[in-house]
């Protein structure tokens, strides 16, 4: 977690790094008599203002800390969009526990291994929201990870509460909070994120997003990724004093109601979504949606020609946003030419950003394009216990694992991946973990698991199955619900399979994943 002395002096001596801890940002608002009855937070059924919202985290951190929560004890959280989630990450920050981001959509396979990699002691999350009971998921969990000791309901976060008080204070170059990767080895790995280096991001996205006090933020994505959580998302929101409004779903049909009733201004959208909302305009629509300013994309590389069609549908500016959960972020800028907005994914946000190429052996890329490798004030130096070291070059610098090239201006255009993660429209799966899962099935003797090209979601997964017996190979909904059954978020579910009798190979003998995809173009 920790950067090299020298580096991390020089954060601190030259700004970049501050004082300032994740508590703040709801306590210094609450206390400034310009921000006090300012609305804070709004989902479909309440709103909260600063005073409010800082009054309802105090109450709960107390209560929180009665339970016997303690500084620096993980709390796993798995809240949907709501205000609640908002009280119950911030209670968290004010008691100086440390939240662990989980996903809604994560089932027992995820969670479990999440909260056995974290040590969580406490568990956040509804009864049941969508016809899906999470109070059953969350006791699955605690009877598999021996740490878990409380179940929290999320829906009734007003029965933990104690009166406030004093938690003390956290060092800003402590641990803040447990953020999961895009989980290409299957479980996500977990990301040790610090007050200093994630605020520095915050406050960075604001400037170059252009955020302040009039911003209206829709939170449309899990609010748990990084993209609507940071960039500049709902800390930056927030930050800089303005409103976050949180929707339940992302479909037009629910959040554009929530951008006229709230005078919505920016929103972050991943491709799919995105062309969603896009090709619904292009046919009209009655909703009134001329307050929306800013229409980010990022999670996935948006499609040159998607990205054309987004401003004049919206009647909105674009901003491609390109970046990673482990840190660096870069942004199209508000004034940039239409080629740039539209043909890359934007350009590293800080000055203090470092980039390189590297080819497969680690040797720099001069011309062309080639492996990302970074480090800055806001890149992780190591994941949480060490995992995956090898994801980090041995002078600390982060392995991304994408492929891009750099344009003259120092934007970025993202060619793909260097590794089979497979980006489902922001979704990463990990073609391992679900051929794990695949191979279980009694009707299955071998599997390979591919990314299939798609023009809503960027990517699907295709099986490739070599069945038990040719003359009754599995069907796709027969895989489909064995996988679903097994405890796999619903993205990871395979969205096609080809029944084959043998895999190519290389020429050394591997199996050629390669050579299976190009099966699919054919």
């Amino acid at each position: 977690m920790s950067w090299p002395s020298e580096l991390a002096q020089k954060y601190r001596q030259n700004g970049v790094w501050s004082d300032e801890t994740f508590d703040d940002i709801v306590a210094r608002k609450a206390s400034d008599p310009a921000f006090a009855d300012k609305v804070a937070v709004v989902d479909a059924d309440r709103s909260l203002t600063y005073a409010e919202l800082d009054d309802r985290v105090g109450r709960l951190a107390a209560g929180l800390a009665e339970l016997g929560i303690a500084p620096d004890d993980r709390v796993l959280l798995q809240i949907p969009n709501s205000v609640a989630y908002i009280e119950a990450v911030f209670a968290v920050f004010r008691m100086r526990a440390l939240p662990v981001f989980g996903l809604p959509a994560h089932r027992a396979t995820e969670l479990v291994g999440v909260a056995r990699s974290a040590d969580a002691v406490a568990i956040i999350s509804p009864a049941s929201t969508r016809g899906f009971d999470y109070r059953a998921l969350a006791e699955t969990v605690r009877e598999q990870v021996d740490t878990v000791r409380h179940l929290i309901d999320s829906d009734d976060l007003e029965q933990f509460w104690a009166e406030p008080r004093d938690h003390g204070r956290a060092d800003p170059e402590d641990l803040g909070f447990l953020q999961l990767s895009g989980g290409s080895t299957g479980v996500p790995k977990l990301i040790p994120r610090t007050h200093a280096d994630y605020l520095y991001s915050v406050r960075r996205s604001n400037e170059v997003c252009g955020v302040d006090q009039d911003t209206v933020y829709l939170v449309v994505l899990p609010a748990a990724h990084n993209f609507p959580m940071s960039s500049p998302g709902i800390l930056g929101a927030l930050h800089a004093g303005g409103t976050v409004v949180l929707a339940a779903a992302p479909l037009p049909s629910v959040a554009w109601e929530l951008v006229q009733r709230d005078r919505v201004t920016m929103v972050g959208l991943v491709p799919p979504l995105a062309r969603i909302w896009t090709e619904t305009a292009e046919g009209g629509t009655d909703f009134d949606l001329s307050s929306l300013a800013t229409v980010q994309v990022g999670g996935a590389r948006c499609p040159d020609e998607l990205a054309r069609r987004i401003s004049p549908a919206l009647g909105v500016t674009l901003q491609q946003v390109f970046g990673m959960a482990e840190g660096l972020v870069c942004y199209t800028g508000l004034d940039d030419p239409e080629d740039e907005v539209t043909g890359t994914q934007g350009r590293p946000m800080s000055e203090w950003d470092e980039l390189r190429l590297v080819d497969e052996d680690g040797v720099p890329v001069t011309d062309g394009p080639g492996f990302l490798e970074t480090q800055g004030p806001y890149t992780i130096r190591t994941y949480w216990k060490d995992a995956s070291p090898s994801s980090f070059a041995d002078d600390g610098w982060y392995r991304t694992g994408d492929v891009v090239e750099l344009t003259g201006r120092g934007n970025l255009i993202v060619r793909g991946r260097g590794t089979d993660r497979i980006n489902r429209g922001g979704e990463k799966v990990s073609a391992e973990q679900v051929e794990e899962h695949i191979l279980a099935h009694p009707a299955v003797r071998d599997v390979i698991v591919v990314a299939s090209s798609d023009q809503y979601l960027g990517e699907r997964t295709c099986a490739y199955v070599i069945p038990a017996d040719l003359a009754e190979p599995p069907t796709l909904g027969v895989l489909r619900a064995f996988v679903r059954a097994s405890g796999l978020a619903e993205w990871k579910l395979p969205d096609a399979i080809k029944v084959i009798e043998a895999f190519p190979e290389t020429g050394v003998g591997k199996v050629s994943r390669k050579k299976l995809r190009e099966l699919l173009t054919h």
